[in-house]
């Protein structure tokens, strides 16, 4: 199989829990159950993906807190350092592989993700070049990102754009406007991404960056084209 594809013209690869590691379950659910909160499908699903002073009102709610939103975002990231010191971010394996291969069959590749770019420069600033301009998108004030990637930052339409994140909530936006998706939900052993996403319709969730192969890629594009993307 050789030659760029045929309909998918750009991917969109997400930044945590795609091409790092997933550093936000751990700590939200910890957030949540140590004031005696409890973690749930539905609590992920009003945090995840979700602009930042929603996502700290949901929190708040699941954890029973009546805290101003800035003291619950303070605390929140404080945590987070915390969790930060004993679990630093990674790049996953498998991940700057997979951006090559999104690259080799022509398709320009940026990153996105809740956080401003630092957290990119930060962790993947020496691999930079591997990714198209502007290399990376913060989503957090238009999230979750899908339909404004698509028509702003590439200038595509919505069946030419692959999405590849770990947020069942970004699924559900892609399904809406027939978008590309591939899944690669968390492996936090108490979450809930994979359930949902399966709950969603989401055809191709994958364990391993590296099932997201050729062969797979190939096969998205050409439903891409024949508009079997969904069921």
């Amino acid at each position: 199989m050789t030659g760029p594809l045929n309909q998918l013209k750009a991917a969109a690869v997400n930044i945590d829990g795609v091409i790092l590691n997933d550093t936000f379950s751990p700590v939200i659910h910890h957030f949540v159950t140590s004031r005696g909160g409890r973690y749930s499908a539905e609590v992920e699903r009003r945090v995840f993906s979700q602009r930042r002073a929603e996502a700290a009102a949901a929190i708040a709610e699941a954890a029973g807190l009546d805290w101003p939103l800035e003291q619950v975002l303070e605390v929140y990231f404080q945590e987070r350092a915390e969790y930060l010191e004993r679990h630093p971010n990674r790049i996953l394996d498998g991940a700057l592989d997979l951006v090559g291969r999104l690259r080799a069959l022509g398709l320009r590749t940026v990153c996105y993700g809740g956080l401003d770019r630092t957290h990119f420069d930060q962790h993947l600033g020496a691999h930079a070049e591997l990714f198209d301009e502007p290399q990376y998108v913060c989503t957090n004030d238009f999230r979750p990102g899908v339909r404004e990637i698509v028509t702003e930052v590439f200038g595509l339409d919505y069946a030419e754009v692959l999405f590849i994140d770990d947020v069942a909530a970004v699924a559900e936006h892609a399904k809406a406007l027939g978008v590309p998706f591939v899944g690669h939900p968390s492996d936090f052993e108490l979450g809930h991404q994979r359930q949902l996403m399966n709950e969603a319709g989401v055809q191709h969730v994958v364990a391993s960056l590296d099932a997201v192969d050729e062969p797979l890629l190939r096969a998205l594009d050409a439903a891409a084209a024949s508009g079997d993307l969904w069921p």
